[in-house]
C-alpha cells in the first residue's frame, strides 16, 4: 500500500510534464511558420523607414509587395544586405550594426548612399537598454537625427560626433550617456568598416 502510495504521485507528475511538454512542443510547431512571417514583416517595416520609404499599412502582404518594389537583397559574410533601387539603379545600401550597449548588444541597421557621402538613416532591431533612458535610441525623435547626414568629410570614421564638440551632428539622450557613446562608437565603427569593404571590392 505504501509502495503503491509513493508511485502514484510520480507517475501522476511523470504523466502531466509529458502532456505539457508535448502541448508546448505543438503550439511551437504551429505557430513558427506565423512567427517567421511576423518577424520578417517587422524587418522589412524597418528596412524600409531606413531607407525613408513610407508604410502605412501593416497588412503582410501589402508591405511584401512595397519592400519588393524598392529594395533588393544579397547575402555578404553571411549578413543580410539590403539595396535600395530606383529606376533599375542602386541608390543606397542598408547593412548591420552590431555593438556592445549598458546592458547587452544592441542590433540594428544603418542605410547609407552609394557613394558614401551620406547616411540616410538607421534603426535598432534589438538592445536591452533601460526604458525611458537608453531605450529611447528606439523613438523618432532619436533616430531622425541621423537623416541624410553628411559623411563625406568625416575620412577618418569619425562620422557621429555629439553636440556641444566640434563638429558635432547629432545630439546625446539626456541620462543615458553610456548608451549614446555605445551607439556613436557601434555606427562609426561599422559605417567605416562597410565603406572600406565595399570600396575593395
Amino acid at each position: 500500500m505504501k509502495k503503491s502510495s509513493f508511485l502514484y504521485p510520480i507517475i501522476f507528475m511523470s504523466l502531466i510534464t509529458a502532456i505539457s511538454v508535448f502541448a508546448l512542443a505543438f503550439l511551437n510547431e504551429s505557430t513558427a511558420e506565423r512567427v517567421a512571417t511576423l518577424q520578417e514583416t517587422d524587418l522589412r517595416t524597418k528596412i524600409l523607414y531606413v531607407f525613408d520609404i513610407d508604410v502605412s499599412t501593416t497588412d503582410a502582404n501589402e508591405i511584401e509587395k512595397l519592400f519588393n518594389e524598392h529594395v533588393e537583397e544579397e547575402i555578404l559574410d553571411d549578413s543580410r544586405i539590403f539595396i535600395l533601387k530606383e529606376n533599375g539603379e542602386d541608390k543606397g545600401y542598408a547593412f548591420p550594426v552590431v555593438g556592445p550597449g549598458l546592458w547587452g548588444q544592441i542590433n540594428g541597421y544603418a542605410a547609407i548612399s552609394t557613394d558614401y557621402n551620406e547616411l540616410l538613416g538607421i534603426v535598432f532591431i534589438k538592445h536591452e537598454e533601460t526604458p525611458g533612458l537608453g531605450g529611447r535610441i528606439e523613438e523618432e525623435q532619436y533616430l531622425s537625427q541621423f537623416r541624410n547626414l553628411d559623411l563625406s568629410s568625416a575620412s577618418d570614421g569619425n562620422f557621429i560626433i555629439y553636440r556641444p564638440a566640434a563638429n558635432g551632428n547629432v545630439d546625446a539622450i539626456a541620462g543615458a550617456t553610456l548608451t549614446s557613446n555605445s551607439v556613436a562608437k557601434l555606427l562609426n565603427e561599422d559605417i567605416y568598416g562597410f565603406i572600406q569593404g565595399r570600396k575593395g571590392e
